[in-house]
């Protein structure tokens, strides 16, 4: 039996390991924290009910490849999809974010809103990504829809969320975000988390093996054609095959040996972090029931999310749940602020939504952030992407910056943690 090891425990490593343990293979699956989940991971305070992702997240109805790994698992039953409220801040008002009729009522001169549909229709039914990924997101954008559906909703986003980098952004990007989602959010009972554990719980019950608090340290191939992985604890296991679903900078350290195109490539790929502020909340904060609120760059954060407009607050002890979320650089600031004056920050701006809030409505705060959580793909992106085969014979890669054009999130995690699986067992065998 060929013995395989995965570095990550999230949605990419755990598809991975599923599909490995199904076709008959030793799998041991290495995850640094705690706990299952990678970005998708959550929590639980000690009085709610269900989990609360550390990161907002949420499927769509077009996530296939996530809705065949639950049906495969017999939980696509506790999946569900409700609509919520999606809403821009424009001018001290909010409008509908949707592009429905609702697009009716933002405040775009008649030429400004029929550009608006015009384009966005073409955007959804488009199936010719390479075409877009010529051009940015900032060029195509500004020509098509004009300087003021562009100033007023799109460049704000743009710059929210991929700061000084904004106009290096291609359109194939922006694309996937109109083309592939839907109206109606879908989640788990009981969170993602819950969805994760059962993935990981699966994989176990059919003999796999999953070490928690476990940091992968080096992978080294052998003179006898195995593949060593060393663990910070010392422990040293010789494996037939590794996948890692790391960011690539670890991936280069881990595997030093790598070099040439494939080097370069993982060298020149770029990417942003994510920072959140979550608040458990006396009273709701947004009262017209927006959950998903973008922000001009004007505001410390570049989305405010409740989320408890998008899921009933009872499952969560009464608290009403609000993120305050942001991208920036790995060497912004955001990162070195303590998280209490980063948290006074952003809850400063909060009174501009509701009035009535004060700092006494926030019953408990959490403070999460990632360094490596949003990839930038500039122009012509799909030549510069390493292939999940790396030059080192046995060692693969799978990760959110090989997911492209699509934007990362748990349903291409499935899918590219599955073909990594298949291009395993195609060299195995």
């Amino acid at each position: 039996m060929k013995h395989i090891g995965i570095i990550g425990a999230g949605a990419a490593g755990l598809s991975a390991a599923f599909d490995l343990i199904k076709a008959g293979y030793q799998v041991t699956l290495y995850e640094a924290e705690e706990r299952v989940g990678g970005l998708a991971a959550g929590f639980k305070d000690e009085s709610w009910e269900w989990e609360l992702e550390k990161f907002y997240h949420h499927w769509f109805e077009s996530d296939h490849d996530l809705l065949g790994l639950a049906e495969e698992m017999g939980v696509r039953e506790k999946i569900f999809f409700p609509r919520p409220k999606t809403s821009y801040w424009i001018d001290g008002k909010i409008y509908r974010s949707e592009i429905s009729l609702s697009a009716l009522q933002l405040p775009l001169s008649p030429i400004g809103k029929f550009r608006l549909g015009l384009f966005g229709a073409y955007l959804k039914f488009s199936r010719n990504w390479q075409g877009f990924e010529r051009s940015t997101a900032h060029q195509w954008l500004l020509k098509r829809m004009g300087p003021e559906v562009y100033q007023k909703l799109w460049e704000p986003l743009l710059v929210g969320k991929f700061g000084k980098a904004y106009q290096e952004v291609n359109m194939a990007w922006f694309w996937a975000r109109v083309h592939s989602r839907t109206l109606r959010l879908g989640t788990y009972v009981g969170g993602f988390q819950a969805f994760l554990d059962e993935l990981a719980t699966q994989i176990v019950g059919k003999g796999g093996q999953l070490h928690l608090k476990t940091r992968v340290e080096s992978i080294t191939r052998l003179e006898n054609g195995k593949l060593e992985i060393a663990t910070a604890d010392g422990t040293r296991q010789q494996l037939d095959a590794v996948l890692s679903t790391s960011s690539p900078r670890l991936l280069r350290k881990l595997v030093p040996q790598i070099s040439g195109t494939y080097a370069e490539q993982l060298d020149n790929l770029r990417s942003i972090g994510a920072v959140v502020v979550i608040l458990a909340l006396k009273h709701q904060l947004l009262e017209d029931g927006t959950y998903w609120l973008n922000l001009p760059t004007t505001f410390p954060f570049l989305a405010l999310v409740e989320h408890t407009n998008y899921l009933e607050h009872e499952h969560y002890g009464g608290d009403h749940l609000v993120y305050c979320g942001d991208y920036v650089a790995p060497d912004h600031e955001y990162f070195q602020l303590s998280e209490d004056d980063l948290t006074q920050r952003y809850i400063a701006a909060l009174p501009t939504f509701n009035p009535k809030f004060s700092p006494d409505w926030i019953r408990r705060r959490w403070v999460f952030r990632a360094p490596y959580a949003q990839p930038l793909p500039t122009v012509n992106h799909s030549q510069n992407i390493p292939a999940i085969r790396t030059p080192v014979d046995g060692v693969y890669w799978a990760s959110m910056s090989q997911v492209y054009p699509w934007d990362r999130g748990t349903n291409y995690a499935v899918e590219i943690g599955r073909r990594a699986a298949q291009h395993i067992m195609e060299d195995l065998q």
